[in-house]
């Protein structure tokens, strides 16, 4: 027992090394500037690090800042901003940490519930390796994921604490063997914690409320829970369900019944769960609630039902696709006009032929049955149907979902070759080959993630028409000084979405920068045209309509844009110098004081402040 616990550990320890050192380039990367700066560099309650003030806002708020209510998150990056700072290093060295905890928990969970070893080890490790996590590990903003994966990986393992007490089994016979026999053997006898269910039960409610106030998306969890029960944790056959294998030659797989006793054997597993699904229907009601409020559902007018369906059917394919050949991966991927008929069709078809033939050996084959619908249970958040954002699909999603492809295939494969030693043997290098390969092609695609400009112009050589890179390229040109060639990725983002309120406003931002101030002007009224309440789009026409000496004017606009976001520190800053120009020096210190408030590193609102109070106190006679 010793000897194998420290075998465990001691591939723990190289798992993390292993993680780490994969990934330590992400070290030196920068932030970008796709949700970076509404998450940290640019959110004055994360800014000002851990405050009383920054907590209630964070928990206070139903939708945070422009996203749902994911206080937790909130709390991991304030927690950085509190270390660090804005040092991009630091908060990229807390998401690699954060993802080599999970792989270990990946490693320790399903050894705990399955008994084998190797199979988990390589399971740990291509969860850990896999280029398709890239983006949730080198993506500051994409925290939430990390985290709520954490408490994901944290909530199984408790639940499955409780099973091993609540529903003991026998001890597996041999732990690489084929059987569906859990690891029920490494309880620990001599704690008496280890025989109190309702402990780990309580445990593992309390780790998915926190994974659910990281990210609303382990709402399929209870589900996922279910899947558990029948394996590996074998608290139900579905033989004493809804089915028994037949005894007749002519009949393979299941053959479908009802019987009482299905309901008895199955109810009180349900009827456990209650309490999972009650905190997932909570969560999904505050989530849809924010998306509403902040207009980020997008109406059924707007994306029509069959439009999501096809897509759906594509994006669980297409996932499937990256799994298994990990090429053209993009931070974004543009919702098509249509997708080809003869593709839907397609797609349907396979998934459909692969649900019946893991259906037909959920007996024999049970890791199939669960990897299989764990992967389409736990996308259903992520896969359109509704439809939040702009993304036809997103390599982040498959953080958590592509561990059910993993399950499948491992234990699928290691079913398949058990019955001989080269066959084991050809299976072990295999597994080797794909981690080596995994790790390979990760290190090639954070190359990619270094800054926005590189990010962006790795999508737009992989994909099409992707309007957004354009945008997101253009901001990062324009942050060099590189004005022409902004310019001209703001017009193609528009071109290619001319209901972007940002691309209008960002088009807008580089010509005047050229000193074309009516035709930027137009472009910020057009921004302001497709979306009322976007506040920078306000103080940016303010700024403009101040250069042209329409100061009321300016002011106004200065104004609606402190209302629509009132911690907007360079809205606040602008109204101040307006109001001081327009002799309203008190007004311009009440603006000022609030701007360093918010952002106490601004240089300018401290220096106009200064003097601002100098002039208040200075001599009537001067």
């Amino acid at each position: 027992m010793a000897r194998s616990g420290f075998r465990v550990w001691l591939m723990a320890a190289l798992l993390v090394l292993m993680t780490v050192a994969t990934y330590w380039p992400v070290m030196r990367h920068e932030f970008v500037n796709h949700d970076d700066p509404l998450y940290v560099t640019d959110n004055p309650h994360v800014r000002a690090g851990l405050t009383w003030e920054g907590l209630v806002w964070a928990f206070g708020r139903v939708h945070g800042d422009q996203t749902y209510w994911h206080p937790l998150t909130w709390v991991s990056h304030m927690m950085d901003c509190q270390l660090y700072g804005l040092k991009p290093g630091g908060h990229h060295r807390t998401s690699m940490l954060l993802h080599a905890a999970n792989a270990v928990l990946v490693l320790l969970v399903f050894r705990r519930m399955t008994g084998a070893f190797w199979r988990c080890v390589v399971l740990a490790a291509l969860f850990a390796l896999h280029p398709l996590q890239v983006d949730s590990v080198a993506w500051v903003a994409e925290r939430k994921t990390l985290l709520s994966a954490f408490f994901w990986l944290l909530t199984l393992w408790a639940y499955a604490r409780y099973a091993e007490v609540q529903s003991p089994k026998p001890k597996a016979q041999n732990q690489e063997s084929g059987n569906q026999s859990p690891a029920f053997h490494i309880t620990d006898r001599g704690s008496r914690i280890t025989h109190c269910p309702a402990l780990f039960y309580v445990l593992s409610l309390f780790f998915l409320a926190c994974g659910l106030m990281c990210k609303p998306v382990l709402v399929t969890l209870p589900f996922v829970l279910l899947l558990l029960d029948y394996w590996p944790l074998q608290r139900f056959q579905l033989s004493t369900l809804n089915a028994q294998r037949s005894t007749s030659p002519h009949h393979h797989g299941l053959q479908f019944q009802t019987p009482d006793s299905g309901l008895k054997a199955f109810l009180p597993l349900l009827w456990e769960k209650l309490p999972f699904f009650a905190l997932a229907i909570a969560s999904s009601i505050i989530t849809l609630l924010a998306h509403q409020a902040l207009g980020m559902v997008d109406s059924v007018s707007r994306l029509p039902w069959d439009a999501r369906l096809e897509n759906t059917l594509l994006s669980y394919v297409r996932y499937l696709g990256k799994t298994f050949w990990p090429s053209r991966l993009a931070v974004f991927y543009p919702y098509p006009t249509a997708w080809p008929l003869w593709q839907v069709v397609s797609c349907a078809l396979l998934l459909l032929a692969i649900s019946g033939l893991v259906l037909g050996t959920a007996r024999s084959r049970p890791w199939l049955f669960v990897g299989w619908f764990w992967f389409l249970g736990v996308l259903v958040p992520f896969i359109g149907l509704i439809q939040v954002g702009a993304q036809a699909m997103a390599d982040r999603f498959m953080y958590v979902p592509v561990l059910g492809v993993f399950v499948a295939l491992i234990w699928g494969l290691h079913g398949l070759a058990k019955g001989g030693r080269y066959q084991q043997n050809g299976l072990s290098v295999a597994g080797a080959a794909a981690i080596i390969l995994c790790l390979v092609l990760t290190r090639q695609q954070l190359r990619y993630w270094q800054d926005s400009e590189a990010l962006f112009r790795h999508a737009l050589e992989v994909t099409e028409n992707n309007w957004l890179a354009h945008l997101n390229l253009g901001s990062a040109l324009d942050e060099k000084g590189q004005s022409d060639a902004a310019i001209t990725e703001f017009q193609e983002a528009i071109r290619l979405r001319p209901g972007s309120a940002q691309a209008h406003n960002n088009l807008g931002l580089g010509i005047v920068r050229q000193g074309q101030l009516d035709e930027g002007i137009s472009q910020y009224h057009e921004a302001i045209r497709l979306k009322p309440d976007y506040a920078l789009a306000h103080s940016n026409l303010g700024i403009a309509l101040a250069r042209k000496g329409q100061m009321d004017d300016a002011i106004r606009e200065f104004q609606r844009a402190v209302r629509l976001k009132p911690e907007f520190a360079e809205a606040h800053y602008n109204l101040g110098i307006a109001l001081a120009r327009k002799g309203q020096n008190d007004e311009a210190i009440r603006e000022f004081r609030e701007a360093v408030r918010l952002k106490p590193d601004f240089p300018e609102a401290h220096n106009n402040l200064a003097r601002a109070l100098a002039k208040k106190n200075a001599p009537a006679d001067q």
